[in-house]
C-alpha cells in the first residue's frame, strides 16, 4: 500500500513533527527532571499544556483539518505515541488522554457538538478526560452505574442530571473537559460535562506504582446539571457503540506506548553493555548477555511495530471493524515492552535496581500499559473469541489459508522466516481444531491461552511480510533496514512457532484425563523442531546488530 493511499499527514511532516518533539524534550523534559517529578509523583501540568499549545501542538494531531487541526492519521499518532513514551510514559499518557477523551466526539457527536468542541480543543488547547471506568465496573463499560436522570419541562427533555463515579482517570484533576459515560433512559450514553460545573468533584490525585508524571484522579458527579446538547450524538443509547468505534485506533496508541518504553528502556541496556567491561570484555559480546536480555526482546518489539504499523495502515486505508487486530497490537507491544524493561533492569544489575537509573523507572512506568485501555487479559479474550468464530466459519480452513498465503511470500522471499511462519499459522490451525473436537473452549484458561497464541502467530506473519517489502513505506519506522528485518523476523518466527506448538500441546493434554491420539503429528511437533535450526547464529546476527547501534565491540 503506498503512502498516496493513506489518510493523515504527509511523510516530511511527520518527521518534523517527531523532530520537534525530541528538541522539546531536550529542552523541557531532561533526564533530572524526570527523575525528581518521579519522586515527588508531580505531573507537570504547565509542561503538559505547553505540548498541547502553541509551544508544540500535539493536540492539533487529533483534530480534523476542518476544525482546525491537522487531521494525523493512525499510523502518524502511533508514531507520535511510539516517540512520546519513548522520552515519559506519564507525560505522554496526559498528553494522549485529551485525544481519548475527545474519541467519543469525534466519532459520535453532531455536526455542531464537534465544532464546538473540536474547534476549541485546536484553538484553546483543551484538555480532555475520558470518564468510562468504574470502581466496580472495571473495564466492563456494559456494568456502569453512573446515571443521567432527564430534565423535563413541559414534556421535553432539556438536559440531565449526572449522578455516579469514575475511576483512574487520566487527566482526572487537570482536564478542562471530560467525556463522561452514564445510564440514560435510552442506554449507555457519553455527555461532555466542563470542568467548573457544580457538583462535579475532583479526587486527589492517586498514589500510583508507575507513570507519575500523569495525573489520574477519580471523578465524583453529585446531581451534575447538564443541558441537552452535552449529550454526544443527541440521541441515547449510543455510548457503548461509539466506544467501539474507537477501540482498533486507541488500543494501537496504547500498544505504540508499550513499544516505545520497551525500546527506551532496551537502549538503556544496549548502551551499557557496550561500556560495561567483564571478565575481560565488553557484556555486548557475551551470549550469555545479549541472548537473553537484548535479542528475544528486540525481536519481540518489532513484531509487535511491524503489526501496529500494518494495522494502522489499514485504519487509514479506510478499512473497519479493526478491534481484533488493535488487541492483538496492544497485547503483544504492551507484554513486550513490559519484559524488555524488566530484562533491562537485569542488563544493569544492581544499578538498575536504583531509582537514579532511568530503566527502573521505565519499568514501573510501561507495567500500566499492560492494564489500561483493556487489560492483557481482555485483549486475550478478545482475540480469541474473534478468531475461534471465524475458525468455525471456515471449517478450520481460516488459518492454514493464511499459511498458504505465507508460504508463497516464503517462495518468493525465502530468507525471511516466511516458512517458520506459515508453520506457525498451520500447527494453531490444527491446535483450534483440537479444541474444537474436544470441547475445550468452554474453559476461559484454554481461551485466554489461545488469544496468547495467536497474537504471537499473527505478528509473526506480519513481521515477515515487512521484511519482504521492496522498499519502507516512507512514514515507516527506520531502526532496521530490510536485511537487518530478515533476521528478527527468523529468530521471531523460531519463538512463535516454538510457543504455538509446546503451548498447544500442554493445553490439550493439560485439558484431558488420557493421552491424546496423534497429538505430537497433529501440531506438527517434528517439522517444529526442526525449524529450530540456524536459530543460534541467528541470535548471533541480531546481537552484532544491536551491538552496532550503540557501537558496542
Amino acid at each position: 500500500m503506498s503512502d498516496a493511499e493513506l489518510s493523515g499527514l504527509d511523510a516530511e511532516t511527520l518527521a518534523m513533527i517527531l523532530e520537534a518533539i525530541g528538541e522539546f524534550a531536550d529542552r523541557n523534559l531532561p533526564a533530572e527532571l524526570l527523575l525528581r517529578l518521579d519522586h515527588d509523583d508531580e505531573c507537570p501540568e504547565d509542561v503538559v499544556r505547553r505540548m498541547c499549545g502553541d509551544d508544540l501542538g500535539i493536540h492539533l494531531l487529533f483534530v480534523p483539518e476542518a476544525h482546525g487541526g491537522m487531521g494525523a492519521g493512525s499510523l502518524d499518532v502511533c508514531r507520535v505515541c511510539e516517540r512520546m513514551a519513548g522520552i515519559d510514559l506519564g507525560v505522554a499518557t496526559s498528553v494522549l488522554a485529551t485525544a481519548l477523551g475527545s474519541d467519543p466526539i469525534a466519532v459520535g457527536a453532531t455536526p455542531e457538538q464537534k465544532k464546538t468542541w473540536l474547534s476549541r480543543m485546536a484553538g484553546e488547547g483543551l484538555l480532555f478526560a475520558y470518564g468510562a471506568t468504574e470502581p466496580e465496573a472495571g473495564s466492563d463499560l456494559g456494568a456502569l452505574k453512573t446515571v443521567a436522570v432527564p430534565v423535563v419541562e413541559d414534556g421535553d427533555t432539556t438536559g440531565y442530571r449526572i449522578t455516579g463515579r469514575k475511576q483512574w482517570i487520566s487527566n482526572g484533576g487537570i482536564a478542562d473537559a471530560y467525556s463522561v459515560l452514564a445510564n440514560a433512559p435510552g442506554g449507555p450514553s457519553w455527555f461532555v460535562v466542563e470542568r467548573d460545573t457544580p457538583g462535579f468533584t475532583r479526587a486527589k490525585p492517586e498514589d500510583k506504582h508507575g507513570i507519575r508524571l500523569s495525573n489520574t484522579a477519580a471523578l465524583f458527579l453529585d446531581d451534575v446539571e447538564v443541558g441537552v446538547d452535552a449529550l454526544v450524538g443527541g440521541v441515547e443509547g449510543r455510548g457503548l457503540w461509539q466506544a467501539q468505534q474507537v477501540f482498533g485506533h486507541t488500543r494501537l496508541m496504547v500498544a505504540a506506548f508499550g513499544l516505545g518504553a520497551g525500546w527506551a528502556a532496551l537502549d538503556k541496556a544496549i548502551a551499557y553493555a557496550a561500556d560495561r567491561i567483564q571478565a575481560g570484555g565488553p557484556l555486548s559480546r557475551k551470549q550469555g548477555y545479549t541472548h537473553k536480555l537484548l535479542v528475544p526482546h528486540a525481536a519481540r518489539l518489532e513484531a509487535a511495530r511491524a503489526y501496529i504499523e500494518e494495522t494502522a495502515a489499514r485504519l487509514d486505508s479506510g478499512e473497519q471493524g479493526l478491534n481484533t487486530e488493535g488487541a492483538i497490537a496492544k497485547y503483544l507491544a504492551t507484554e513486550a515492552g513490559n519484559l524488555a524493561a524488566d530484562a533491562a533492569i537485569q542488563a544493569h544489575g544492581g544499578y538498575g535496581y536504583t531509582h537514579e537509573y532511568l530503566v527502573e523507572k521505565i519499568k514501573r512506568d510501561v507495567r500500566i500499559t499492560t492494564i489500561y485501555e483493556g487489560t492483557s487479559e481482555i485483549m486475550e479474550m478478545t482475540i480469541s473469541r474473534d478468531r475461534w468464530q471465524e475458525h468455525l466459519k471456515t471449517r478450520g480452513r481460516y488459518y492454514h489459508d493464511r499459511a498458504a498465503e505465507l508460504e508463497s511470500l516464503d517462495a518468493a522471499h525465502p530468507g525471511i522466516g516466511a516458512g517458520t511462519a506459515a508453520l506457525g499459522l498451520h500447527v494453531l490451525a490444527e491446535l483450534l481444531e483440537r479444541c474444537r473436537t474436544a470441547r475445550l473452549t468452554r474453559r476461559q484458561h484454554v481461551l485466554l491461552r489461545l488469544g496468547e497464541l495467536i497474537a504471537y502467530a499473527e505478528c509473526a506473519a506480519a513481521l515477515c511480510r515487512r521484511a519482504a517489502l521492496a522498499e519502507l513505506p516512507a512514514k515507516a519506522d527506520r531502526r532496521f533496514d530490510l536485511a537487518e528485518l530478515a533476521v528478527l523476523a527468523r529468530v521471531f518466527g523460531r519463538e512463535a512457532v516454538l510457543r504455538v506448538a509446546t503451548g498447544g500441546l500442554q493445553l490439550v493434554q493439560g485439558s484431558v484425563e488420557s493421552p491424546v491420539a496423534d497429538l505430537t503429528s497433529a501440531l506438527r511437533l517434528a517439522e517444529v523442531a526442526a525449524s529450530q535450526a540456524g536459530g543460534l547464529a541467528d541470535s548471533d546476527a541480531l546481537a552484532d546488530i544491536l551491538n552496532s547501534r550503540s557501537g558496542g565491540k
